[in-house]
C-alpha cells in the first residue's frame, strides 16, 4: 500500500482514544486502526485513559505493531478508558474545594501542538457528544460507535452488544437449573440504560418467562399472574429478565445513589420486582444483578469482526479527508454519517419488533397484558 504523507512530506499523524465504559471488542478496533494506519505509513498515537489524556504528554504514546500483537480476542482496552474525563466539565479539587472547570481549549491546543491531523474517538453517545463539541472547536474527528447497549440510532448494530447478550444468556441458562431445583422465581437484572435490547435478546434466547424492558411499562399484577399460571400448570419455577431501565406502570426508573454532578446510575429494579413478586405470589424469589460481567470477557467472533470493520473503515474515512463523522453499519455495509446526527437520538426497541411479536407468540409476558389462552401449553 502506498505511504500517505502530508503536504510537507511528513507522515500523517493520527490519534485514537477510547472513552466511556469498557466494552468487548475495543482492542479489536484499536488493532484494526493501528494496522490500517501503519500500512499506510502513518504515525498513530494512542491517548490513554480517555480524552482528558490529551492534557498530559505521558498519556500520549506512539503505537507500533508490537503494541497490538495478540489483542484481537482480549477484553478491555490497551489504552484504558474513563467516563469521568469530560474536558468541558472536568471536576478538580483545589485547596479542598471541589469545582467544575472547562479545559477544552487546552485539549484543542495540545492536539495541535502535537501536530495531530485527525482524532479517532471510540465511544458511546456520551463520548461522541464530547467529540462533537471538540470538532466544533477545530479538531477533525472520526467516531466509532461503541456500546453494549446497542442504543445508537445511526448504526444498525454496535460492537460489544453481541458479547453482552451472550454473557447474559449464559447466565440465564445457568439460572434455569437452580430455579427449577428449588422451585424459585429468579429475577435477573441486565444492563441497557434506557433501552431493552440486551434484556430482549437474552430473554428470548434464554427462554425467559417474563421480560421487562423500558419501552413497555409493566404491571406487577400481570407479572404475578404469569408466575401463578406456571405453577398452576406444574412448571414450578420462573425466570424474569429485567432491563435496568424497566419501570412499573405510572412509576419511575430505579436509580442507585450517585455522585454530585454525574449522571445517576440505573439499578435496583430486580430487587424491587423480586420483593413484590414474593408478596403477590408467596413464591420464593431471588434477584441477581449481572452488572459489569456484561462488559468483560472475550468478544464473540461477531463482535471481533464488526469492531475490525469499524476500525478499518475509520482509517479509510481519515484517508478520504472526512471529518466530524461516525462510521456506522447500515444493512450489510459500513458507511459514515454526520457526527451530530449520530448522537441526536437513541435507538429504542420498536413495539412492533419481530422479536417482541415472536416472544408474545411463545407466551412470554412483558407485564403489560394477561397471558394468552395458548399459554396452557406451559412451555419451559
Amino acid at each position: 500500500m502506498a505511504r500517505s504523507k502530508t503536504a510537507s512530506g511528513q507522515p500523517k499523524r493520527v490519534a485514537v482514544v477510547t472513552g466511556g465504559g469498557d466494552c468487548p471488542g475495543l482492542n479489536a478496533v484499536i488493532r484494526a486502526i493501528v494496522k490500517g494506519a501503519l500500512n499506510r505509513g502513518w504515525e498513530i498515537y494512542g491517548i490513554e485513559r480517555g480524552i482528558e489524556g490529551l492534557l498530559y504528554r505521558d498519556r500520549v504514546r506512539l503505537l507500533d505493531a508490537h503494541d497490538i500483537r495478540g489483542i484481537i480476542h482480549t477484553g478491555g482496552t490497551i489504552l484504558g478508558t474513563s467516563n469521568r474525563g469530560n474536558p468541558f466539565q472536568l471536576k478538580v479539587t483545589t485547596r479542598g474545594r471541589k469545582r467544575v472547570i472547562d479545559v477544552s481549549d487546552r485539549v484543542v491546543a495540545q492536539f495541535h501542538r502535537l501536530k495531530l491531523e485527525s482524532l479517532i474517538v471510540i465511544g458511546g453517545d456520551g463520548t461522541l457528544r464530547i467529540a462533537s463539541n471538540l470538532a466544533a472547536k477545530g479538531i477533525p474527528v472520526v467516531g466509532v460507535p461503541k456500546t453494549i447497549d446497542n442504543d445508537l440510532a445511526a448504526t444498525d448494530l454496535t460492537f460489544g452488544f453481541n458479547t453482552a447478550v451472550a454473557t447474559a444468556t449464559d447466565a440465564i441458562d445457568k439460572l434455569h437449573a437452580t430455579a427449577e431445583s428449588h422451585e424459585r422465581v429468579m429475577v435477573v437484572e441486565v444492563m441497557g440504560r434506557y433501552t431493552g435490547w440486551i434484556a430482549l435478546y437474552s430473554g428470548v434466547g434464554g427462554g425467559a418467562d417474563v421480560i421487562l424492558i423500558p419501552e413497555i411499562q409493566f404491571s406487577l399484577e400481570e407479572v404475578a399472574r404469569k408466575i401463578k399460571d406456571r405453577w398452576r400448570h406444574r412448571r414450578c419455577f420462573a425466570i424474569v429478565v429485567a432491563a435496568e431501565g424497566a419501570r412499573p406502570v405510572g412509576g419511575e426508573m430505579f436509580f442507585k445513589a450517585h455522585e454530585e454532578g454525574r449522571e445517576p446510575r440505573l439499578g435496583g429494579v430486580a430487587e424491587y420486582v423480586a420483593g413484590e413478586l414474593h408478596r403477590l405470589t408467596r413464591r420464593e424469589t431471588r434477584s441477581l444483578v449481572l452488572g459489569h460481567l456484561q462488559r468483560g470477557g472475550r468478544p464473540t467472533p461477531s463482535d471481533r469482526l464488526l469492531a475490525t470493520r469499524f476500525g478499518a473503515a475509520a482509517v479509510r474515512a481519515v484517508e478520504r479527508g472526512e471529518q466530524n463523522c461516525m462510521v456506522a453499519l447500515r444493512g450489510t455495509r459500513i458507511t459514515t454519517v454526520p457526527l451530530e446526527r449520530a448522537i441526536s437520538e437513541i435507538k429504542t426497541v420498536p413495539l412492533d419488533s419481530d422479536i417482541i411479536l415472536t416472544a408474545r407468540d411463545l407466551g412470554t409476558s412483558f407485564g403489560d397484558e394477561r397471558p394468552v389462552a395458548r399459554e396452557v401449553m406451559a412451555h419451559g
